[in-house]
């Protein structure tokens, strides 16, 4: 795949990575992912920002192959994916320049093995020009590492965002044609990445405000050509009220515990409150991560194994937690054998979102009907719970 012209002075010289299925052994990539790297020609100086995955480097040299010369190389962020291919890029241009953040030196020193001497620390709000335009360099500490910058074309409104706006998509077409269809996408990156650091996502977001955006170039997915689109949904991912709905992930070993998660979806929908559940044999992580960005409450739904939840229901209360979305209620279902703590230990990993927890319904055994009565009176609760936050209407 060529270099992809996006203006006058701005190339796409990325990597598409059609086939990558898990990004830091953890995250899945049902869509794959891109590396994105830019080229900018300014009357006197050429730019590169940021680079490729080390796997994908001969795709970024390839488009690199007729560029005589780079004056500087921006680093934005250290880690691998942006960043790891740098040396060998600076090895071929003995000239270049590394700019990088006060914080992002030792990074590039450390990780990357960069010499200092070749380093050019540039401060927030600092610009530099190019000839016939400028960049500006704007930090954006934790979104989501702390060395983290923007780098902004100020002539062109164009600004490289690093991780911020990003997507997992492997797409050969580098524009986003239209928005709406990138959103989903969009979403679930932030759930994974960013939704940790929501408070610094909305704080730099706003920061971001105050520029005269035209175009967003991401480190990952497409590039947005109306930034209004994606700026405003991040405002809604990171500061909104939840929404009048539920995110059940639940196991079931002897189908007790998945009667309970069918009756209790049943009759939260009667209630009209959304509902996602996802068994978790199965589900996709990522999607149920993105679930959780504007969910009121989480019912996690598991059979006690060994005196305690099953480990994927553990599993999936450490996830809930490590992301810090914005539920403010939860409480657990299931059954139980002989007894145990499930629910103890799973309250006591919701440590850090720190939900009201509202009243369990286990059973010993197979469900009877005083169960379903039970789920039914819960039902109730979790409507009446999101009337008081304002999610819901009375």
């Amino acid at each position: 795949m060529n270099a992809k012209q996006l203006n006058s002075r701005v190339s796409w010289v990325g990597a598409i990575d059609w086939d990558r299925r898990l990004f830091d052994a953890l995250i899945p990539l049902p869509d794959g992912t891109s590396y994105n790297s830019y080229l900018i020609n300014g009357s006197d100086k050429t730019v590169l920002i940021d680079s490729v995955d080390p796997a994908m480097l001969t795709d970024l040299l390839d488009k690199l192959d007729e560029v005589e010369k780079i004056d500087y190389i921006v680093a934005n962020h250290g880690e691998q994916d942006h960043s790891g291919s740098i040396p060998v890029v600076m090895g071929l241009y003995p000239e270049a320049v590394l700019i990088t953040s006060s914080k992002g030196k030792s990074v590039m020193m450390g990780h990357l093995g960069v010499p200092e001497e070749r380093i050019k620390v540039v401060e927030d709000g600092e610009e530099l020009s190019l000839g016939d335009c400028t960049l500006k360099f704007i930090y954006t500490p934790w979104v989501h590492w702390p060395e983290t910058m923007c780098t902004y074309l100020v002539e062109d409104g164009v600004l490289f965002s690093c991780d911020l706006f990003g997507a997992h998509v492997a797409s050969s077409n580098i524009m986003v044609a239209g928005e709406d269809e990138n959103l989903e996408a969009a979403r679930r990156y932030y759930a994974e990445i960013m939704m940790p650091f929501a408070t610094f996502v909305h704080k730099n977001v706003e920061k971001l405000k105050v520029y005269n955006i035209s175009m967003i170039c991401p480190s990952h997915g497409q590039v947005h050509t109306d930034p209004d689109v994606i700026m405003n949904a991040y405002d809604q991912w990171a500061t909104d009220l939840p929404k009048d709905k539920v995110v059940i992930p639940y196991i079931s070993m002897h189908d007790s515990t998945r009667e309970m998660v069918d009756y209790l979806v049943g009759a939260l929908a009667d209630r009209n409150i959304e509902v996602e559940q996802f068994d978790l044999t199965v589900a996709d992580i990522g999607r149920l991560a993105s679930s959780l960005v504007d969910a009121a409450t989480v019912v996690i739904a598991t059979p006690t194994v060994l005196a305690g939840p099953h480990p994927l229901a553990a599993y999936a209360a450490f996830l809930a937690n490590a992301l810090r979305p914005k539920f403010k209620f939860a409480t657990v279902i299931g059954s139980y054998g002989w007894g145990g703590k499930t629910v103890e230990t799973l309250a006591g990993m919701l440590s850090t979102v720190k939900p009201e927890l509202l009243e369990p319904v286990l059973v010993k055994g197979m469900p009877q009907e005083e169960t379903m009565v039970a789920l039914d009176a819960l039902a109730d609760v979790i409507a009446e719970k999101h009337v008081q936050i304002g999610a819901r209407q009375a």
